[in-house]
Protein backbone atom coordinates (compact mmCIF):
# COMPACT_ATOMS: atom_id res chain seq x y z
CA UNK A 1 0.00 0.00 0.00
CA UNK A 2 2.82 2.42 0.92
CA UNK A 3 4.57 1.60 -2.37
CA UNK A 4 1.40 2.35 -4.30
CA UNK A 5 1.02 5.71 -2.55
CA UNK A 6 4.61 6.58 -3.46
CA UNK A 7 3.95 5.69 -7.10
CA UNK A 8 0.78 7.79 -7.14
CA UNK A 9 2.66 10.72 -5.63
CA UNK A 10 5.49 10.38 -8.16
CA UNK A 11 2.93 10.22 -10.98
CA UNK A 12 1.32 13.45 -9.81
CA UNK A 13 4.68 15.24 -9.77
CA UNK A 14 5.47 14.02 -13.29
CA UNK A 15 2.07 15.22 -14.46
CA UNK A 16 2.60 18.63 -12.90
CA UNK A 17 6.04 18.89 -14.45
CA UNK A 18 4.70 18.05 -17.91
CA UNK A 19 1.84 20.50 -17.49
CA UNK A 20 4.29 23.21 -16.47
CA UNK A 21 6.53 22.52 -19.48
CA UNK A 22 3.57 22.66 -21.87
CA UNK A 23 2.21 25.83 -20.27
CA UNK A 24 5.24 27.89 -21.30
CA UNK A 25 4.95 27.42 -25.10
CA UNK A 26 1.16 27.64 -24.86
CA UNK A 27 1.39 30.99 -23.07
CA UNK A 28 3.94 32.18 -25.65
CA UNK A 29 1.62 31.31 -28.54
CA UNK A 30 -1.35 33.02 -26.90
CA UNK A 31 0.74 36.14 -26.27
CA UNK A 32 2.01 36.04 -29.89
CA UNK A 33 -1.57 35.89 -31.21
CA UNK A 34 -2.67 38.76 -29.00
CA UNK A 35 0.41 40.82 -29.89
CA UNK A 36 -0.14 40.22 -33.59
CA UNK A 37 -3.77 41.36 -33.46
CA UNK A 38 -3.26 44.35 -31.17
CA UNK A 39 -2.28 47.43 -33.23
CA UNK A 40 -0.07 50.37 -32.38
CA UNK A 41 -0.35 53.69 -34.26
CA UNK A 42 -3.89 52.58 -34.97
CA UNK A 43 -4.90 55.90 -36.57
CA UNK A 44 -2.27 55.65 -39.32
CA UNK A 45 -3.29 55.22 -42.95
CA UNK A 46 -1.12 54.68 -45.98
CA UNK A 47 -0.46 57.71 -48.14
CA UNK A 48 -1.46 57.79 -51.79
CA UNK A 49 1.99 58.91 -52.90
CA UNK A 50 5.42 58.83 -51.34
CA UNK A 51 8.42 56.55 -50.93
CA UNK A 52 7.70 52.84 -51.12
CA UNK A 53 9.46 50.38 -48.86
CA UNK A 54 9.07 46.61 -48.87
CA UNK A 55 8.93 43.77 -46.37
CA UNK A 56 10.60 40.58 -47.52
CA UNK A 57 10.20 37.28 -45.72
CA UNK A 58 11.02 33.61 -46.07
CA UNK A 59 8.15 32.42 -43.89
CA UNK A 60 10.14 32.84 -40.69
CA UNK A 61 12.36 35.92 -40.95
CA UNK A 62 11.44 39.43 -42.17
CA UNK A 63 13.67 42.13 -43.67
CA UNK A 64 12.99 45.80 -44.37
CA UNK A 65 13.87 46.73 -47.97
CA UNK A 66 14.52 50.42 -48.62
CA UNK A 67 15.88 52.49 -51.51
CA UNK A 68 19.64 53.02 -51.42
CA UNK A 69 18.85 56.72 -51.75
CA UNK A 70 15.53 58.53 -51.28
CA UNK A 71 14.16 61.72 -49.74
CA UNK A 72 17.66 63.14 -49.42
CA UNK A 73 18.87 60.17 -47.35
CA UNK A 74 21.34 57.55 -48.52
CA UNK A 75 22.95 54.39 -47.20
CA UNK A 76 26.07 54.15 -49.38
CA UNK A 77 28.34 56.13 -47.06
CA UNK A 78 27.10 54.47 -43.87
CA UNK A 79 27.20 50.81 -44.98
CA UNK A 80 29.21 50.92 -48.22
CA UNK A 81 28.74 48.24 -50.84
CA UNK A 82 32.51 47.75 -50.74
CA UNK A 83 31.99 45.87 -47.46
CA UNK A 84 30.54 43.05 -49.55
CA UNK A 85 32.41 40.35 -51.45
CA UNK A 86 31.14 41.28 -54.91
CA UNK A 87 28.87 44.33 -54.75
CA UNK A 88 26.27 44.84 -57.45
CA UNK A 89 27.09 47.97 -59.46
CA UNK A 90 23.43 48.49 -60.34
CA UNK A 91 21.99 48.00 -56.83
CA UNK A 92 19.25 50.51 -56.04
CA UNK A 93 17.77 48.75 -53.02
CA UNK A 94 19.09 47.65 -49.67
CA UNK A 95 17.67 45.11 -47.20
CA UNK A 96 18.08 45.25 -43.44
CA UNK A 97 17.47 42.45 -40.97
CA UNK A 98 18.34 41.81 -37.34
CA UNK A 99 18.86 38.57 -35.47
CA UNK A 100 20.64 36.67 -32.75
CA UNK A 101 24.36 36.26 -33.41
CA UNK A 102 24.67 32.46 -33.47
CA UNK A 103 21.42 31.93 -35.35
CA UNK A 104 22.29 34.51 -37.98
CA UNK A 105 25.96 33.72 -38.50
CA UNK A 106 25.86 29.93 -38.19
CA UNK A 107 22.76 29.08 -40.24
CA UNK A 108 23.18 30.07 -43.90
CA UNK A 109 20.39 27.54 -44.62
CA UNK A 110 17.70 26.07 -42.38
CA UNK A 111 19.47 22.71 -42.70
CA UNK A 112 22.31 24.20 -40.65
CA UNK A 113 20.18 24.66 -37.54
CA UNK A 114 21.58 22.81 -34.53
CA UNK A 115 20.44 22.44 -30.91
CA UNK A 116 22.94 25.19 -30.05
CA UNK A 117 21.35 27.69 -32.45
CA UNK A 118 17.86 26.80 -31.22
CA UNK A 119 18.98 27.38 -27.64
CA UNK A 120 20.63 30.66 -28.62
CA UNK A 121 17.42 31.82 -30.28
CA UNK A 122 15.41 31.03 -27.16
CA UNK A 123 17.65 32.37 -24.42
CA UNK A 124 19.01 35.29 -26.44
CA UNK A 125 22.37 36.66 -27.41
CA UNK A 126 24.01 39.67 -29.06
CA UNK A 127 22.03 41.17 -31.91
CA UNK A 128 23.71 41.45 -35.29
CA UNK A 129 22.60 43.36 -38.36
CA UNK A 130 22.44 41.88 -41.85
CA UNK A 131 22.69 44.19 -44.86
CA UNK A 132 22.26 43.20 -48.52
CA UNK A 133 22.39 45.40 -51.61
CA UNK A 134 19.81 44.40 -54.22
CA UNK A 135 19.03 45.08 -57.87
CA UNK A 136 15.31 44.78 -57.19
CA UNK A 137 12.87 44.27 -54.32
CA UNK A 138 10.94 41.84 -56.50
CA UNK A 139 11.24 38.98 -54.02
CA UNK A 140 9.46 40.98 -51.29
CA UNK A 141 5.91 40.06 -50.29
CA UNK A 142 4.54 43.35 -48.87
CA UNK A 143 4.84 47.04 -49.71
CA UNK A 144 4.13 50.26 -47.81
CA UNK A 145 4.11 53.84 -49.09
CA UNK A 146 5.51 56.34 -46.61
CA UNK A 147 5.25 60.08 -46.22
CA UNK A 148 8.62 61.92 -46.19
CA UNK A 149 8.58 62.35 -42.41
CA UNK A 150 7.70 58.66 -41.91
CA UNK A 151 10.53 57.59 -44.18
CA UNK A 152 12.99 59.83 -42.33
CA UNK A 153 11.95 58.36 -38.98
CA UNK A 154 12.26 54.82 -40.35
CA UNK A 155 15.70 55.57 -41.81
CA UNK A 156 16.91 57.01 -38.49
CA UNK A 157 15.44 54.09 -36.55
CA UNK A 158 17.25 51.48 -38.67
CA UNK A 159 20.52 53.43 -38.56
CA UNK A 160 20.39 53.62 -34.75
CA UNK A 161 20.44 49.81 -34.53
CA UNK A 162 24.09 49.58 -35.63
CA UNK A 163 26.79 49.55 -32.96
CA UNK A 164 29.38 52.17 -33.92
CA UNK A 165 33.12 52.36 -33.36
CA UNK A 166 34.94 55.39 -31.95
CA UNK A 167 34.85 57.00 -35.40
CA UNK A 168 31.09 56.63 -35.67
CA UNK A 169 31.30 53.81 -38.22
CA UNK A 170 29.34 50.53 -38.18
CA UNK A 171 31.47 47.60 -37.04
CA UNK A 172 31.54 44.98 -39.76
CA UNK A 173 31.87 41.39 -38.57
CA UNK A 174 34.49 39.01 -39.95
CA UNK A 175 31.92 36.84 -41.70
CA UNK A 176 31.77 36.12 -45.44
CA UNK A 177 28.04 36.69 -45.67
CA UNK A 178 25.55 34.39 -47.37
CA UNK A 179 26.35 35.41 -50.93
CA UNK A 180 28.01 38.00 -53.12
CA UNK A 181 26.27 41.08 -51.91
CA UNK A 182 25.70 41.05 -48.16
CA UNK A 183 27.54 41.74 -44.92
CA UNK A 184 27.03 41.45 -41.17
CA UNK A 185 27.57 44.16 -38.55
CA UNK A 186 27.42 44.40 -34.78
CA UNK A 187 24.00 45.46 -33.60
CA UNK A 188 22.66 47.14 -30.50
CA UNK A 189 21.16 45.10 -27.66
CA UNK A 190 20.12 41.46 -27.63
CA UNK A 191 17.87 39.23 -29.71
CA UNK A 192 15.83 36.41 -28.20
CA UNK A 193 12.54 34.55 -28.39
CA UNK A 194 10.95 37.76 -27.11
CA UNK A 195 12.98 40.19 -29.24
CA UNK A 196 12.76 38.36 -32.55
CA UNK A 197 13.67 39.53 -36.03
CA UNK A 198 9.99 40.13 -36.76
CA UNK A 199 9.31 42.14 -33.62
CA UNK A 200 12.43 44.16 -34.51
CA UNK A 201 10.85 45.11 -37.84
CA UNK A 202 7.59 45.97 -36.07
CA UNK A 203 9.49 48.23 -33.66
CA UNK A 204 11.11 50.10 -36.56
CA UNK A 205 7.70 50.66 -38.18
CA UNK A 206 6.21 51.74 -34.87
CA UNK A 207 8.92 54.34 -34.35
CA UNK A 208 8.28 55.63 -37.86
CA UNK A 209 4.65 56.21 -36.91
CA UNK A 210 3.25 53.40 -39.07
CA UNK A 211 0.44 51.16 -37.92
CA UNK A 212 1.85 47.78 -36.98
CA UNK A 213 1.37 44.85 -34.62
CA UNK A 214 2.25 45.42 -30.99
CA UNK A 215 4.35 42.25 -30.67
CA UNK A 216 4.58 39.85 -33.62
CA UNK A 217 7.32 37.29 -32.91
CA UNK A 218 6.34 35.40 -36.10
CA UNK A 219 6.32 36.90 -39.60
CA UNK A 220 2.61 36.22 -40.41
CA UNK A 221 1.61 38.27 -37.36
CA UNK A 222 3.45 41.25 -38.84
CA UNK A 223 2.84 40.95 -42.58
CA UNK A 224 -0.93 40.53 -42.63
CA UNK A 225 -1.44 44.28 -42.10
CA UNK A 226 0.20 45.41 -45.35
CA UNK A 227 -0.53 45.35 -49.07
CA UNK A 228 0.83 42.52 -51.13
CA UNK A 229 3.34 43.58 -53.76
CA UNK A 230 1.52 44.68 -56.89
CA UNK A 231 -1.80 45.27 -55.13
Amino acid sequence: MARRRRKDKAGKWVGRLLAGLLAVPAAYLVAALAGSLLPVNAGWSETGSGTTIYLADNGIHTDIVMPVAADGLGWSAFVPASDEAAPLPSARWIAFGAGEQHVYLDTPTWWDITPRTIWSALKGGPRVMHVAYLDSPGFASRQIRLRPEEYRRLWASVRAEFALDRNGRPQRLAHPGYGCCDAFYEGVGKASAVRTCNSWVADRLRLAGIKTSAWPPFSPGLLWRYRTVGA
